[in-house]
């Protein structure tokens, strides 16, 4: 029986935009099954391992992940027997919880764990069982990891009396955003959408104040309509202001609802990377 292919990586257009949205460093890529605590069952994610953080997506063409994983405190990667011989089987050990994790293949499993435990050990381990040219790339990827990490440590933090100075209306802008966010006016974000429907016809900007939210978005039915929801900050979660209010996680989560409750007829505006779209020669400011 011949082995599994590896799987192609991501057209470009969607790299840079899962870039965009994760501002971290692809490592590894691939199809994982993945059973976390609030899991009932295995889900099959197409799965990119960036810094020390794995993105899940629901399909490989996905730009907007549906969960992560912070995996820099991973306390140990156990492997687990299984029953089928094609495919590995492990967990990763975390301080809150336990992630169990299956490969397509177990090439594919040596890999995964060989990059796994070289982003959160800074070292690459020794009883990997792959080949020479696998094992330069794990090398080159610790490289980059503590380049990225120095890299971090040197950027400017906030004091616990800085934040205190700030107050609760303050929205850190240096988080990742969702590639759709920017900073516009309603007025703005109309425009845009209506003068550039090919780009999407969805888009996340700053609320009337600082600390919120608003979705503008542009339907086509009978005729185009423009629509606006409000989308309220409430401590870590975020409240979509509908008939019946939806409170999710993040604004990744906000964007992918709207996506599926329009069985994907709201899309994401997502100009191109030269950064050309038409606004009335009014300034916009995207996140980077």
């Amino acid at each position: 029986m011949m082995a599994k292919k590896p799987p192609k990586p991501a057209p470009r257009r969607i790299f840079q935009e899962r870039l965009k949205i994760t501002a971290l460093p692809l490592y590894f890529e691939g199809f994982l099954l993945v059973k976390r605590s609030e899991y009932q069952e295995y889900k099959h994610y197409w799965t990119e391992l960036r810094g020390t953080t794995l993105f899940f997506y629901n399909d490989k063409k996905s730009t907007i992940y549906v969960d992560k994983l912070e995996i820099i405190d991973l306390t140990c990667l156990t492997e687990q027997n299984s029953t089928d011989n094609n495919c590995a089987n492990f967990t990763l050990v975390l301080p809150k919880e336990e992630v169990q994790l299956k490969t397509e293949n177990t090439e594919s499993g040596e890999e995964w764990r060989g990059f796994i435990l070289t982003v959160t050990e800074l070292s690459v381990p020794e009883d990997v069982s792959l080949l020479p040219g696998q094992v330069i790339r794990l090398h080159e990827v610790l490289e980059r990891e503590k380049k990225r990490r120095i890299e971090t440590e040197q950027l400017p933090s906030t004091s616990p009396e800085k934040e205190g100075e700030l107050g609760e209306d303050y929205v850190d802008v240096l988080s990742p955003m969702p590639a759709c966010f920017y900073t516009v006016s309603r007025k703005e974000a109309t425009e845009m959408l209506e003068k550039n429907p090919s780009l999407g016809n969805m888009i996340l900007r700053p609320g009337s104040d600082s600390r919120n939210f608003s979705i503008t978005i542009r339907q086509e039915r009978d005729m185009p309509r423009i629509k606006h929801y409000k989308v309220t900050n409430v401590g870590k979660n975020y409240t979509i202001e509908l008939e019946k209010p939806v409170t999710l996680p993040n604004l990744f989560s906000v964007i992918d609802y709207f996506m599926k409750e329009t069985r994907g007829n709201l899309r994401p505006f997502i100009h191109s990377t030269d950064g050309t779209f038409e606004t009335e020669g009014l300034p916009v400011t995207t996140l980077k």
